[in-house]
């Protein structure tokens, strides 16, 4: 999971360096190299690559990928680690489902570390001026489904391989970026094409270790290992993009961090 979040925060640093190119525009390049990528592997290896439940890796192509596209979203219109701290809600979006979807149990005081978390994210949606509340409900938005998506991984474990699941994410996804990315079309120039390239390869590689991980723990505390994202996304904004914060955003990214730990020591 640690590895997986190195790869991401590389995913979305390099999503921010091409602003010019409409959100859904990469999703559909992501999309091929994936797909062909997953494709040629599970070929190589001799796994059925239509997978034996479709119904649910299909729902699991399309609860991910809308929460990738509004996450995407969220990364080219406001700060980087705002972008990453609203997303990062899915941890609580996960356990929440997980309890309907998996059968987890959820202890009564880990609804009040679900709420500290909340009251970050309003926090900081209301003492940022570039997180208005338009950013701030695409990025929960991204959050919930993420977090759906994750349950159907978990409901996954003992029925498909890692790269099918993966393999999934990008069939369907494809389809539906083709045609939105048709009429909203950026051509890409110079090193535009390098950094697509490199999105593919970062994500190909997240979605791979985030995979293996959910189906192989516990899916509440797993996920709460997502935080280290929070501060890579400090990192790097501010180291590549200059990005600064005001005393009360960063309370806000902060009661968001420390309702995900506390959740994290229930389990």
């Amino acid at each position: 999971m640690i590895l997986a979040g190195i790869f991401f925060a590389l995913m979305n640093v390099s999503v921010k360096f091409i602003p010019d190119i409409p959100a859904i525009e990469i999703i559909l390049f992501r999309s091929i190299f994936s797909l062909v990528f997953s494709f040629l592997v599970l070929k190589r290896q001799g796994v059925p690559v239509m997978g034996n439940n479709k119904k649910l890796l299909i729902i699991r192509g399309v609860v991910g990928s809308i929460g990738l596209i509004s996450f995407f979203y969220t990364l080219q219109k406001i700060p980087l680690a705002s972008a990453v701290t609203i997303q990062y809600l899915s941890p609580i979006f996960t356990t929440i489902l997980g309890v309907f979807l998996v059968k987890e149990r959820v202890k009564p005081i880990q609804l009040v570390w679900f709420g500290i978390s909340f009251l970050g994210v309003f926090v900081l949606q209301g003492f940022d001026p570039r997180v208005n509340l338009f950013y701030g409900m695409i990025g929960v938005i991204s959050a919930l489904f993420s977090g759906l998506a994750y349950n159907v991984i978990r409901k996954l474990k003992n029925t498909e391989h890692p790269l099918v699941i993966i393999f999934y994410f990008p069939l369907v996804t494809l389809p539906i970026a083709s045609v939105v990315s048709y009429f909203t079309w950026v051509q890409p120039v110079g090193w535009d094409w390098l950094i697509l390239l490199w999105i593919g390869i970062c994500t190909q590689a997240a979605q791979y270790f985030m995979t293996v991980a959910y189906q192989n723990a516990n899916v509440a505390k797993i996920s709460s290992l997502s935080y280290l994202g929070i501060l890579y996304a400090l990192f790097f904004g501010f180291l590549l993009f200059g990005e600064t914060f005001g005393v009360l955003s960063y309370l806000g990214m902060g009661l968001v961090l420390l309702g995900i730990l506390l959740n994290l020591k229930e389990k």
